[in-house]
């Protein structure tokens, strides 16, 4: 089974991407969704975090996402030491996700996948674009941040051209180009391949 990962930055529209997959009969696991279980429930992974930014990172014993996102959005060392704690269990998440799975490939939809590393063990990359001006309206109606809060999340994420150079497939997300033929053209490419690799 082919082993994919569909990245892009903030607001590119990802989860968009890997819904119409999931039409398809394709099995998506969502790191970001399994990031925020691990936080939520994973008590070593719960100590070290309030050890990095005090017992503030808890309320009731819920994440304080709003009082970390304040602190690691304008401090990048703080990031990527919190980065270092949650991505390691959600990459140990997704291989054994991709394990359990029985369909010719399976995707794995992650935003930060080649900052945290995570792409050594994908055999395929489909990277989901949009201009940045596009990507911030988005993010903007769908979190209620102002503007500068999502140019500060952007500029934290590696650059676009970067990132999309680094994937295999490109789907242009910019709200003038028809998504679905990209996708399918994708899709039926990674079936072939998928057969050919079994």
């Amino acid at each position: 089974m082919l082993k994919v990962a569909i990245t892009g930055g903030i607001g590119s529209g990802k989860s968009l991407v890997c819904q119409v997959f999931k039409t398809l009969g394709i099995p998506i696991f969502n790191a970001d969704d399994t990031s925020n279980q691990l936080v939520e429930n994973n008590l070593e992974l719960k100590a070290s975090i309030i050890e990095l930014f005090g017992k503030e990172a808890y309320i009731n014993g819920n994440y304080n996402r709003k009082f970390i996102g304040n602190i690691v959005f304008s401090n990048p060392e703080k990031l990527q030491l919190l980065n270092d704690l949650i991505h390691p269990l959600a990459i140990q998440a997704a291989k054994q996700w991709f394990e359990e799975q029985h369909a010719p490939y399976a995707i794995k939809e992650a935003a930060i996948l080649f900052e945290s590393n995570a792409q050594q063990d994908i055999d395929i990359v489909i990277g989901i674009t949009a201009p940045e001006a596009v990507r911030i309206e988005r993010v903007m109606q769908r979190t209620g941040y102002n503007k500068e809060e999502v140019i500060k999340r952007i500029a934290l994420q590696m650059p676009e051209e970067e990132k999309m150079a680094k994937c295999h497939y490109v789907i242009q997300n910019d709200n003038k180009t028809a998504i679905l033929p990209q996708l399918l053209r994708i899709h039926e490419a990674l079936m072939i391949k998928s057969n050919t690799t079994q």
